[in-house]
């Protein structure tokens, strides 16, 4: 695969997650080629961080992090065996060409894990 074409899915994984995340979820780095979420705990400064997600261009695929489905794996449950079969460990998702259908999955799923960790949902 072409960098242009690693690009182009991390920038629809990117989508997908910014577009998932509740206020508060907060982007905490940013670099070409990567970035890191946080959900923010107790009384919101960044210090008080915890990581939420983290899409990332890798030298073969982008990966997709989704850490709340380390501590709440019913949150995957459901998930359809097209994207199982992009999982990889606990939390990470890992693709190699443009999957519209699953990034709205994994869209979905973020929602759902953002609202879980979610001082409110707590």
């Amino acid at each position: 695969m072409t960098n242009a074409a690693f690009q182009s899915i991390f920038e629809d994984l990117r989508s997908a997650m910014l577009g998932a995340v509740t206020p508060h979820q907060h982007v905490a780095e940013e670099a070409p080629g990567r970035m890191v979420l946080k959900t923010r705990t107790g009384d919101a400064q960044p210090a008080s961080s915890a990581w939420f997600g983290m899409i990332e261009i890798k030298k073969s695929y982008v990966s997709y992090h989704l850490m709340p489905l380390y501590d709440q794996p019913e949150l995957g449950a459901d998930l359809s065996p097209d994207l199982l079969r992009r999982k990889q460990g606990k939390t990470c998702f890992n693709f190699k060409r443009e999957d519209p259908a699953l990034y709205l999955e994994l869209a979905k799923l973020t929602a759902r894990a953002a609202e879980a960790v979610s001082p409110a949902s707590g």
